[in-house]
Protein backbone atom coordinates (compact mmCIF):
# COMPACT_ATOMS: atom_id res chain seq x y z
CA UNK A 1 0.00 0.00 0.00
CA UNK A 2 1.20 3.79 -0.76
CA UNK A 3 0.84 6.06 1.62
CA UNK A 4 0.23 9.36 0.27
CA UNK A 5 1.09 12.54 1.80
CA UNK A 6 -1.43 15.78 1.68
CA UNK A 7 -1.21 18.43 -1.24
CA UNK A 8 0.14 20.98 1.28
CA UNK A 9 2.14 20.06 4.70
CA UNK A 10 2.75 21.85 7.47
CA UNK A 11 6.36 22.00 7.31
CA UNK A 12 6.62 25.44 5.87
CA UNK A 13 3.68 27.06 7.31
CA UNK A 14 4.16 30.45 9.59
CA UNK A 15 4.46 29.41 13.17
CA UNK A 16 2.27 31.24 15.73
CA UNK A 17 5.71 31.75 18.75
CA UNK A 18 4.22 32.42 21.80
CA UNK A 19 6.21 33.91 24.74
CA UNK A 20 4.23 34.35 27.92
CA UNK A 21 3.04 32.39 30.88
CA UNK A 22 2.98 28.76 30.79
CA UNK A 23 1.44 25.89 32.01
CA UNK A 24 3.65 22.52 32.16
CA UNK A 25 5.35 20.18 34.92
CA UNK A 26 8.66 20.31 35.32
CA UNK A 27 11.90 17.73 34.28
CA UNK A 28 11.88 15.98 37.38
CA UNK A 29 8.58 14.15 36.35
CA UNK A 30 10.77 12.41 33.22
CA UNK A 31 12.33 10.00 36.40
CA UNK A 32 9.64 7.88 36.68
CA UNK A 33 9.59 6.53 33.55
CA UNK A 34 13.75 6.53 33.27
CA UNK A 35 14.11 4.80 36.72
CA UNK A 36 11.69 1.88 35.33
CA UNK A 37 13.68 1.61 31.91
CA UNK A 38 17.25 1.89 33.28
CA UNK A 39 17.09 -1.30 35.67
CA UNK A 40 20.32 -0.49 37.67
CA UNK A 41 20.71 3.71 37.66
CA UNK A 42 19.66 5.44 40.39
CA UNK A 43 18.25 8.99 40.29
CA UNK A 44 19.32 11.63 43.22
CA UNK A 45 17.65 14.83 42.72
CA UNK A 46 19.54 17.67 44.38
CA UNK A 47 16.32 19.70 45.59
CA UNK A 48 13.62 21.13 48.20
CA UNK A 49 10.86 18.80 50.08
CA UNK A 50 8.57 20.57 47.26
CA UNK A 51 10.90 18.24 44.76
CA UNK A 52 10.30 14.82 47.04
CA UNK A 53 6.73 15.34 46.93
CA UNK A 54 6.43 15.99 43.77
CA UNK A 55 8.71 12.46 42.88
CA UNK A 56 6.97 10.52 45.59
CA UNK A 57 3.06 11.86 44.27
CA UNK A 58 3.76 11.05 40.42
CA UNK A 59 5.13 7.43 41.43
CA UNK A 60 2.84 6.51 43.86
CA UNK A 61 5.44 5.08 46.22
CA UNK A 62 4.30 3.00 49.32
CA UNK A 63 6.39 3.37 52.41
CA UNK A 64 8.18 0.14 52.37
CA UNK A 65 9.06 0.28 47.95
CA UNK A 66 12.65 1.06 47.62
CA UNK A 67 12.56 2.78 44.36
CA UNK A 68 15.34 4.12 42.13
CA UNK A 69 15.18 7.35 42.76
CA UNK A 70 15.01 9.83 45.53
CA UNK A 71 16.14 13.50 47.31
CA UNK A 72 19.00 15.24 48.42
CA UNK A 73 16.88 17.55 50.52
CA UNK A 74 18.43 21.42 50.42
CA UNK A 75 17.91 22.82 53.74
CA UNK A 76 17.78 26.43 54.64
CA UNK A 77 21.37 26.24 55.69
CA UNK A 78 22.00 25.07 52.37
CA UNK A 79 20.24 27.88 50.09
CA UNK A 80 21.52 30.40 52.81
CA UNK A 81 25.10 29.60 51.77
CA UNK A 82 25.76 28.66 55.40
CA UNK A 83 26.95 25.05 54.64
CA UNK A 84 29.35 23.22 52.00
CA UNK A 85 26.63 21.63 49.95
CA UNK A 86 29.43 19.98 48.06
CA UNK A 87 30.36 17.94 51.17
CA UNK A 88 27.46 16.96 52.31
CA UNK A 89 26.47 15.68 48.99
CA UNK A 90 29.55 13.31 49.17
CA UNK A 91 28.24 12.19 52.27
CA UNK A 92 24.94 11.63 50.77
CA UNK A 93 26.07 9.70 47.69
CA UNK A 94 28.34 7.79 49.94
CA UNK A 95 26.05 6.59 51.95
CA UNK A 96 23.36 5.68 49.21
CA UNK A 97 26.17 3.63 47.09
CA UNK A 98 26.73 1.56 50.20
CA UNK A 99 23.84 0.47 51.12
CA UNK A 100 22.60 -0.22 47.25
CA UNK A 101 25.78 -2.14 45.87
CA UNK A 102 23.40 -2.41 43.17
CA UNK A 103 23.69 0.93 41.78
CA UNK A 104 25.87 0.90 38.56
CA UNK A 105 24.77 4.24 37.42
CA UNK A 106 24.13 7.38 39.11
CA UNK A 107 22.80 10.83 38.21
CA UNK A 108 22.63 13.75 39.72
CA UNK A 109 19.43 15.53 38.59
CA UNK A 110 19.55 19.40 39.45
CA UNK A 111 16.58 21.19 40.32
CA UNK A 112 14.99 24.70 40.55
CA UNK A 113 16.54 25.10 44.37
CA UNK A 114 20.22 23.58 43.19
CA UNK A 115 20.07 25.69 39.96
CA UNK A 116 19.44 28.88 41.72
CA UNK A 117 22.07 28.62 44.40
CA UNK A 118 24.64 27.82 41.54
CA UNK A 119 25.40 24.20 42.53
CA UNK A 120 27.84 22.90 40.34
CA UNK A 121 26.45 19.52 39.56
CA UNK A 122 28.58 18.64 36.57
CA UNK A 123 31.94 19.24 38.58
CA UNK A 124 30.32 17.28 41.42
CA UNK A 125 29.46 14.27 39.23
CA UNK A 126 32.54 14.49 37.52
CA UNK A 127 34.24 14.22 41.56
CA UNK A 128 32.24 11.44 42.59
CA UNK A 129 32.29 9.66 39.39
CA UNK A 130 36.33 9.06 39.86
CA UNK A 131 36.06 8.59 43.25
CA UNK A 132 33.34 5.73 42.64
CA UNK A 133 34.97 4.49 39.76
CA UNK A 134 34.88 1.87 38.20
CA UNK A 135 31.66 0.21 39.65
CA UNK A 136 29.56 3.08 39.67
CA UNK A 137 29.49 5.60 36.83
CA UNK A 138 27.92 9.36 37.77
CA UNK A 139 26.45 11.56 35.75
CA UNK A 140 24.23 14.59 35.88
CA UNK A 141 21.69 16.59 34.38
CA UNK A 142 18.88 18.96 34.84
CA UNK A 143 15.22 18.37 35.40
CA UNK A 144 14.38 22.09 36.83
CA UNK A 145 11.05 23.81 35.16
CA UNK A 146 11.89 26.96 35.38
CA UNK A 147 12.50 27.18 31.78
CA UNK A 148 11.43 23.35 30.42
CA UNK A 149 9.00 21.51 29.93
CA UNK A 150 8.74 17.66 32.01
CA UNK A 151 9.40 15.42 28.48
CA UNK A 152 12.33 17.74 28.14
CA UNK A 153 14.06 15.76 31.55
CA UNK A 154 14.74 12.72 29.32
CA UNK A 155 15.88 14.29 26.78
CA UNK A 156 18.77 16.20 29.09
CA UNK A 157 19.60 13.08 30.61
CA UNK A 158 20.16 10.72 27.69
CA UNK A 159 21.97 14.04 26.24
CA UNK A 160 24.43 13.60 29.57
CA UNK A 161 24.95 9.96 28.97
CA UNK A 162 25.80 10.45 25.42
CA UNK A 163 29.49 11.63 25.95
CA UNK A 164 30.36 8.76 27.88
CA UNK A 165 29.07 6.06 25.62
CA UNK A 166 32.18 4.23 24.10
CA UNK A 167 33.79 4.59 20.56
CA UNK A 168 32.89 2.39 17.95
CA UNK A 169 33.23 1.82 13.89
CA UNK A 170 31.03 -0.71 13.57
CA UNK A 171 27.73 -0.07 11.74
CA UNK A 172 25.02 -0.22 13.95
CA UNK A 173 21.05 0.75 14.25
CA UNK A 174 20.78 3.12 17.54
CA UNK A 175 17.17 3.01 18.79
CA UNK A 176 16.73 6.53 20.86
CA UNK A 177 14.24 6.97 23.09
CA UNK A 178 13.04 5.33 26.56
CA UNK A 179 10.57 2.94 26.02
CA UNK A 180 8.63 -0.03 28.04
CA UNK A 181 9.95 -2.95 28.25
CA UNK A 182 7.53 -4.66 25.61
CA UNK A 183 7.30 -2.11 23.11
CA UNK A 184 10.77 -1.84 23.03
CA UNK A 185 10.81 -5.98 22.58
CA UNK A 186 8.02 -5.47 19.71
CA UNK A 187 10.59 -2.97 17.86
CA UNK A 188 13.40 -5.11 18.27
CA UNK A 189 11.35 -8.56 16.72
CA UNK A 190 10.31 -6.36 13.81
CA UNK A 191 13.51 -5.03 13.12
CA UNK A 192 15.13 -8.33 13.96
CA UNK A 193 12.18 -10.14 11.28
CA UNK A 194 13.61 -7.93 8.62
CA UNK A 195 17.53 -9.10 8.92
CA UNK A 196 18.51 -5.68 10.57
CA UNK A 197 20.97 -5.51 13.39
CA UNK A 198 22.88 -5.41 15.49
CA UNK A 199 20.59 -2.98 16.94
CA UNK A 200 21.24 -1.18 20.28
CA UNK A 201 18.72 0.65 22.49
CA UNK A 202 19.60 4.41 24.45
CA UNK A 203 19.07 4.30 26.99
CA UNK A 204 19.41 -0.06 27.61
CA UNK A 205 17.76 -1.54 30.51
CA UNK A 206 21.37 -2.32 31.91
CA UNK A 207 24.67 -0.12 32.32
CA UNK A 208 27.07 -3.43 31.00
CA UNK A 209 24.63 -3.17 27.81
CA UNK A 210 25.18 0.79 27.06
CA UNK A 211 25.58 1.33 23.43
CA UNK A 212 28.91 2.46 21.96
CA UNK A 213 28.62 5.51 18.97
CA UNK A 214 31.22 6.64 16.42
CA UNK A 215 30.51 7.91 12.74
CA UNK A 216 29.33 4.41 11.26
CA UNK A 217 26.54 4.51 13.65
CA UNK A 218 23.10 5.73 12.47
CA UNK A 219 19.92 6.54 14.95
CA UNK A 220 16.45 6.41 14.66
CA UNK A 221 14.28 8.28 17.22
CA UNK A 222 11.37 6.90 19.01
CA UNK A 223 10.30 10.07 20.83
CA UNK A 224 10.25 13.75 19.43
CA UNK A 225 11.01 15.37 22.15
CA UNK A 226 15.00 14.63 21.91
CA UNK A 227 16.58 17.92 20.35
CA UNK A 228 19.23 17.67 22.94
CA UNK A 229 20.20 13.97 22.53
CA UNK A 230 19.97 14.02 18.46
CA UNK A 231 22.38 16.80 18.75
CA UNK A 232 24.80 15.23 20.91
CA UNK A 233 24.56 11.92 18.84
CA UNK A 234 25.28 13.97 15.77
CA UNK A 235 28.73 16.27 17.22
CA UNK A 236 30.23 12.03 18.20
CA UNK A 237 29.62 11.30 14.36
CA UNK A 238 26.51 9.45 14.28
CA UNK A 239 23.48 9.97 11.20
CA UNK A 240 19.65 10.76 11.84
CA UNK A 241 17.13 8.52 9.87
CA UNK A 242 14.48 11.43 9.29
CA UNK A 243 10.65 9.63 9.54
CA UNK A 244 7.96 10.16 11.02
CA UNK A 245 6.97 9.14 14.92
CA UNK A 246 5.85 5.17 15.25
CA UNK A 247 2.26 6.41 16.14
CA UNK A 248 -0.41 4.55 14.69
CA UNK A 249 -0.28 2.02 11.70
CA UNK A 250 0.72 4.56 9.16
CA UNK A 251 3.29 6.01 11.56
CA UNK A 252 4.96 3.49 12.15
CA UNK A 253 5.06 1.80 8.83
CA UNK A 254 7.13 4.99 7.65
CA UNK A 255 9.15 4.90 10.79
CA UNK A 256 10.13 0.66 10.06
CA UNK A 257 10.61 1.71 6.33
CA UNK A 258 12.38 4.25 6.15
CA UNK A 259 14.91 2.01 8.62
CA UNK A 260 14.76 -0.97 6.47
CA UNK A 261 15.82 1.62 3.39
CA UNK A 262 19.24 2.49 5.17
CA UNK A 263 19.66 -1.23 5.52
CA UNK A 264 18.91 -2.20 1.96
CA UNK A 265 15.97 -4.41 3.38
CA UNK A 266 13.46 -5.82 -0.27
CA UNK A 267 10.05 -4.30 -0.10
CA UNK A 268 8.56 -7.88 -0.28
CA UNK A 269 10.77 -8.94 2.60
CA UNK A 270 9.67 -5.47 4.88
CA UNK A 271 5.71 -6.69 3.67
CA UNK A 272 5.79 -9.97 4.51
CA UNK A 273 6.91 -9.04 8.36
CA UNK A 274 4.95 -6.18 8.65
CA UNK A 275 1.47 -7.39 6.89
CA UNK A 276 0.05 -8.86 9.54
CA UNK A 277 0.67 -6.55 12.74
CA UNK A 278 -0.46 -3.81 10.38
CA UNK A 279 -3.80 -5.47 9.60
CA UNK A 280 -3.85 -5.36 13.50
CA UNK A 281 -3.12 -2.14 13.75
CA UNK A 282 -5.84 -1.20 11.22
CA UNK A 283 -8.62 -2.84 12.55
CA UNK A 284 -7.92 -1.46 16.06
CA UNK A 285 -7.56 2.03 14.97
CA UNK A 286 -10.94 1.30 13.18
CA UNK A 287 -12.76 0.50 16.54
CA UNK A 288 -12.04 3.69 18.15
CA UNK A 289 -12.35 6.28 14.57
CA UNK A 290 -16.18 6.40 14.90
CA UNK A 291 -16.08 8.06 17.80
CA UNK A 292 -13.38 10.48 16.88
CA UNK A 293 -14.24 10.82 13.16
CA UNK A 294 -15.30 14.40 12.09
CA UNK A 295 -14.41 15.64 15.78
CA UNK A 296 -12.32 18.61 16.13
CA UNK A 297 -9.44 18.98 18.41
CA UNK A 298 -7.36 21.83 19.83
CA UNK A 299 -3.77 20.68 21.39
CA UNK A 300 -1.87 22.97 24.48
CA UNK A 301 1.65 22.78 23.97
CA UNK A 302 2.95 20.01 26.93
CA UNK A 303 4.27 17.47 26.02
CA UNK A 304 6.71 17.70 22.62
CA UNK A 305 4.22 15.07 21.28
CA UNK A 306 1.90 17.32 19.73
CA UNK A 307 2.58 17.45 16.00
CA UNK A 308 2.88 13.57 15.24
CA UNK A 309 -0.05 12.88 17.08
CA UNK A 310 -2.31 15.38 15.23
CA UNK A 311 -0.78 13.33 12.35
CA UNK A 312 -2.15 10.29 13.38
CA UNK A 313 -5.37 11.37 14.69
CA UNK A 314 -6.04 13.80 11.38
CA UNK A 315 -5.28 11.08 8.79
CA UNK A 316 -6.00 7.75 11.00
CA UNK A 317 -8.91 8.84 13.07
CA UNK A 318 -10.57 11.64 10.91
CA UNK A 319 -10.37 14.17 13.25
CA UNK A 320 -9.89 18.09 12.22
CA UNK A 321 -7.28 19.77 13.88
CA UNK A 322 -7.54 23.34 14.93
CA UNK A 323 -4.96 24.39 17.04
CA UNK A 324 -1.36 22.28 17.14
CA UNK A 325 0.58 23.85 19.62
CA UNK A 326 4.14 22.42 20.93
CA UNK A 327 6.77 23.60 23.43
CA UNK A 328 9.19 23.13 20.92
CA UNK A 329 9.20 23.15 17.58
CA UNK A 330 12.45 21.31 16.13
CA UNK A 331 12.10 20.63 12.44
CA UNK A 332 14.98 18.49 11.95
CA UNK A 333 12.99 15.99 13.66
CA UNK A 334 9.48 17.15 13.16
CA UNK A 335 9.43 17.50 9.47
CA UNK A 336 8.17 14.40 8.28
CA UNK A 337 4.93 14.58 10.48
CA UNK A 338 4.85 18.20 9.60
CA UNK A 339 4.32 17.31 5.80
CA UNK A 340 1.47 14.54 6.29
CA UNK A 341 -0.16 17.34 8.66
CA UNK A 342 -2.52 18.90 5.92
CA UNK A 343 -2.47 22.70 5.85
CA UNK A 344 -5.37 23.76 8.20
CA UNK A 345 -4.33 23.93 11.48
CA UNK A 346 -3.16 27.08 13.41
CA UNK A 347 0.73 25.47 14.24
CA UNK A 348 1.97 27.39 17.59
CA UNK A 349 5.34 27.29 19.40
CA UNK A 350 5.14 28.04 23.35
CA UNK A 351 2.64 29.53 25.51
CA UNK A 352 1.12 32.45 26.52
CA UNK A 353 -1.31 30.68 28.37
CA UNK A 354 -4.32 32.96 28.71
CA UNK A 355 -4.07 33.91 24.93
CA UNK A 356 -4.64 30.14 24.04
CA UNK A 357 -7.21 30.06 26.36
CA UNK A 358 -9.17 32.94 25.00
CA UNK A 359 -8.48 30.62 21.29
CA UNK A 360 -9.58 27.69 22.75
CA UNK A 361 -12.76 29.10 24.14
CA UNK A 362 -13.63 30.89 21.11
CA UNK A 363 -12.97 27.63 18.82
CA UNK A 364 -15.08 25.13 21.52
CA UNK A 365 -13.43 22.03 19.87
CA UNK A 366 -14.83 18.31 20.32
CA UNK A 367 -11.63 17.46 22.32
CA UNK A 368 -9.00 19.62 23.96
CA UNK A 369 -5.55 18.20 24.74
CA UNK A 370 -3.62 19.97 27.55
CA UNK A 371 -1.87 19.81 30.83
CA UNK A 372 -3.61 18.75 34.35
CA UNK A 373 -3.83 22.07 35.70
CA UNK A 374 -6.22 23.37 32.55
CA UNK A 375 -8.43 20.29 32.33
CA UNK A 376 -10.51 20.48 35.06
CA UNK A 377 -11.34 24.53 34.27
CA UNK A 378 -12.15 23.75 30.89
CA UNK A 379 -14.38 20.50 32.06
CA UNK A 380 -15.99 22.96 34.17
CA UNK A 381 -16.70 25.41 31.25
CA UNK A 382 -17.73 22.38 29.16
CA UNK A 383 -15.25 21.33 27.10
CA UNK A 384 -14.19 17.89 26.88
CA UNK A 385 -10.11 17.44 27.97
CA UNK A 386 -7.19 14.88 27.51
CA UNK A 387 -4.53 14.82 29.98
CA UNK A 388 -1.47 15.25 27.49
CA UNK A 389 0.91 13.53 30.55
CA UNK A 390 -1.08 10.26 30.19
CA UNK A 391 0.50 9.82 26.24
CA UNK A 392 3.82 9.56 27.88
CA UNK A 393 3.23 7.54 31.00
CA UNK A 394 0.76 4.66 28.23
CA UNK A 395 2.39 2.58 25.99
CA UNK A 396 1.55 3.82 22.70
CA UNK A 397 4.37 3.77 19.93
CA UNK A 398 4.07 0.87 17.05
CA UNK A 399 1.87 -2.09 15.72
CA UNK A 400 0.16 -3.34 18.74
CA UNK A 401 -0.86 -0.02 20.69
CA UNK A 402 -2.33 1.50 18.17
CA UNK A 403 -5.94 1.12 18.66
CA UNK A 404 -4.81 1.84 22.77
CA UNK A 405 -3.54 5.58 21.81
CA UNK A 406 -7.13 5.88 19.60
CA UNK A 407 -8.49 5.29 22.89
CA UNK A 408 -7.32 7.41 25.07
CA UNK A 409 -9.13 9.88 22.72
CA UNK A 410 -11.72 8.37 22.20
CA UNK A 411 -13.00 7.71 25.90
CA UNK A 412 -13.30 11.12 26.89
CA UNK A 413 -15.19 12.04 24.20
CA UNK A 414 -17.57 9.01 24.88
CA UNK A 415 -17.54 10.00 28.54
CA UNK A 416 -19.05 13.32 27.51
CA UNK A 417 -21.78 11.31 25.24
CA UNK A 418 -22.74 9.53 28.49
CA UNK A 419 -22.64 12.50 31.16
CA UNK A 420 -24.90 14.27 28.35
CA UNK A 421 -27.41 11.21 28.06
CA UNK A 422 -27.44 11.10 31.69
CA UNK A 423 -28.28 14.85 32.18
CA UNK A 424 -30.99 14.55 29.50
CA UNK A 425 -32.36 11.88 31.36
CA UNK A 426 -32.44 13.05 35.01
CA UNK A 427 -34.12 16.90 33.07
CA UNK A 428 -36.91 14.71 31.77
Amino acid sequence: MTIQPPATGCRDVPVLKERGQREVFCGLTGIIWLHRKMQDAFFLVVGSRTCAHLLQSAAGVMIFAEPRFGTAILEEKDLAGLADANTELDREVARLLSRRPDIRQLFLVGSCPSEVIKLDLHRAAERLSALHAPHVRVLNFTGSGIETTFTQGEDACLAAMVPALAPTQARELLLVGALPDVVEDQALALLSAMGIGPVRCLPSRRADDAPAVGPNTVFALTQPFLGSTHEALTRRGARHIPAPFPFGEEGTTLWLRAVAKEFGVSDATFDAVTAAPRARAIKAIASQADTLNGKTLFMFPDSQLEPPLARFLTRECGMVALEVGTPYLHRDILGPDLDLLAKGPVISEGQDVDRQLDRARAARPDLTVCGLGLANPLEAEGLTTKWAIELVFTPVHFYEQAGDLAALFARPLRRRALLNASKLEAAE
